[in-house]
């Protein structure tokens, strides 16, 4: 089945990294003598807190896998903690390349691609969306978000790029949506990621558009839920840059994807569908049910098997730990890896800032106190987002390090399981910087 797919508020609500203390032994930390083998290996004993948050999970069979990746720098290899196997009835180990789908993590690689349109000079922060699609013109704005359709008055604004980048610019979503609005998206085929083959109980099941061009067409007869620039609100905006993508580039935007992400980057395993001859790497995932966990989508015959619909930029890719990293570490490397440069430096900084507008009102967000940027949070110098299914990426500048977390499971606030990760984190990030502190003075 297709639908829409949020990072849940357990996420949201807070910063991806909570080491602002810890910044200044960002240097020191780097240079520690874990995490400087050429090939990838397991670094339980740097992250002890980390190791045991991973095992209880395992041994508790709450998830069939809890991996965690850690690198430094432009460091050549992330390196592991944690483990567990492709499914809960499987013998096969995970590892770097193991494939997940990353849901909402795409988006940050949308947002990358659409800064380098931006770098490119063919479009702008601010250019207007119906410069770009004329069917966005004239906007209609919900009187009530949950209201009638009819009820509406005229955009005040214009759509532009940024607000598009940031989820400012009043698009609603399946999964925030609500009333009329909501009818009308599932009856237009308005989705986003993929979850099932098998009709979920109580989750809309519309049928996606025909096409990512059909799908943005509709979407413009839609009214939004608030004036453009005056509130954050998650939606589909970031599904809609994939259109933007297209139409700008002249490319499908899987393909231009491909050609000025995947591909130059060495991301060999990160796509909308996974190739039959890869099934075998790709993870089960299951939902969480009042304590229970079910398959949801078995991988031998995952819905992520079949061409998309409508190719989500929002929520719709499956990858790999070890792609994953080298998409992270270019970030890190603001816009270079290995020694070539992929996108600008001024692209990556200004797409990982804070690029929501001054005329929006954050109140009773997930951003109230935070930033976000070209599809991913921007706080404390830390960019990244998560994935419906409890995966987690994320660089931070301050301390060089590049970070992500993969497991399967839905609903990802079924476990705490994010917000325990980040404790385990920072109360490793903790000891390292003590035993930093330690050395020196010695």
């Amino acid at each position: 089945m297709s639908i829409s797919i949020s990072t849940p508020a357990d996420l949201s609500r807070r910063a991806l990294f909570r080491t602002g203390a810890y910044a200044a032994a960002g240097a020191a930390l780097a240079t520690l003598p874990f995490g400087r083998g050429l090939l990838a290996h397991d670094v339980s004993e740097a992250w002890p807190n980390v190791a045991a948050l991973a095992k209880r999970y395992l041994d508790e069979r709450k998830v069939a896998n809890m991996l965690l990746t850690f690198g430094w720098g432009q460091n050549d290899m992330a390196h592991t903690v944690g483990g567990g196997t492709l499914g809960l009835n499987s013998s096969v180990e995970v590892n770097e390349d193991t494939l997940y789908r990353i849901y909402s993590m795409s988006k940050p690689i949308t947002g990358m691609a659409t800064m380098m349109l931006i770098d490119d000079g063919l479009i702008g922060l601010d250019t207007p969306l119906h410069e770009i699609m004329p069917a966005f013109r004239d906007m209609q704005v919900l009187v009530d978000p949950e209201g009638p359709l009819e009820d509406t008055v005229p955009a005040e604004r214009p759509i532009t790029i940024r607000q598009l980048l940031t989820h400012t610019a009043g698009i609603g979503y399946t999964i925030v949506s609500k009333g009329p609005l909501l009818d009308a998206y599932v009856e237009n085929g308005i989705v986003g990621g993929r979850v099932s083959r098998t009709p979920i109980p109580g989750v809309p099941n519309p049928v996606p558009a025909p096409g990512l061009e059909v799908w943005a067409d509709r979407l413009a007869t839609l009214p939004l839920m608030y004036q453009p620039a005056t509130k954050w609100s998650y939606s589909n905006s970031i599904d809609l840059l994939g259109r933007v993508i297209e139409v700008v580039s002249g490319m499908e935007f899987e393909a231009f994807l491909k050609a000025r992400l995947f591909d130059p980057l060495g991301m060999e395993s990160t796509w909308m569908t996974v190739p039959e001859s890869e099934k075998t790497r790709l993870t089960d995932n299951y939902g969480i049910a009042f304590g229970t966990v079910l398959p949801l989508d078995p991988a031998s015959n995952s819905i992520y098997l079949d061409p998309p619909k409508v190719p989500s930029g929002g929520g719709g890719l499956v990858s790999s730990p070890k792609d994953y990293d080298r998409f992270l570490r270019m970030l890190l490397g603001f816009g270079e890896l290995d020694g070539e440069r992929v996108m600008s430096e001024q692209a990556v900084r200004v797409g990982t800032s804070d690029l929501i507008p001054g005329t929006v009102d954050l109140t009773g967000s997930w951003m109230v106190g935070q930033g976000h940027g070209a599809g991913g949070r921007s706080v404390n110098g830390t960019f990244g987002w998560g994935g419906a299914a409890g995966t987690l990426g994320a660089v931070d500048f301050n301390l060089g390090l590049r970070t992500a977390l993969w497991t399967q499971y839905m609903p990802s606030d079924a476990y705490p399981i994010r917000d325990e990760y980040l404790a385990a984190l920072e109360a490793d990030l903790a000891a390292m910087r003590q035993q930093d502190h330690s050395r020196h003075a010695a």
